[in-house]
């Protein structure tokens, strides 16, 4: 007769389940913020004019560099997008520190277009939330 539970069994079998639905999600939503980061850099890059600042701000760079920022942070983030799908061990830090990198970079470029980058934010808190709780249960 085995020792173990048929109960321990079901909570191991259930937690490697929700482990993986919440990395699947993270890495959805890495996907998700990524394309919208490189659609904001092309737009920052197109046509500059899109973008108004009302205030002064800290944090002012030409709203070229603001597109080029984005664009960087967004492939990097659909590659890392991309690794956490496929089960990379590197993309779950990757895609921490990726998405603390990018909601720094969405709050200071706030002046510049303020609902958009609120709505990134959140998505990048989604996706620390994802990776963080996926860690803590491994």
């Amino acid at each position: 007769m085995s020792t173990a539970s048929p109960h321990r069994a079901y909570d191991e079998t259930t937690g490697g389940a929700w482990a993986f639905g919440v990395v699947t999600f993270a890495g959805v939503m890495l996907v998700t913020v990524a394309t919208f980061q490189i659609l904001e850099g092309i737009a920052a890059l197109a046509k500059d004019e899109v973008f108004l600042v009302g205030v002064e701000y800290v944090y002012k760079f030409d709203v070229t560099t603001w597109g080029w920022i984005h664009i960087v942070l967004g492939a990097i983030g659909l590659a890392t997008g991309i690794g956490l799908l496929a089960g990379q061990t590197w993309a779950r830090i990757t895609g921490i520190a990726l998405a603390v990198l990018g909601a720094l970079a969405s709050f200071a470029f706030l002046p510049y277009y303020p609902l958009w980058s609120i709505l990134v934010i959140a998505f990048y808190v989604l996706v620390m939330w994802a990776l963080t709780a996926q860690l803590r249960n491994t």
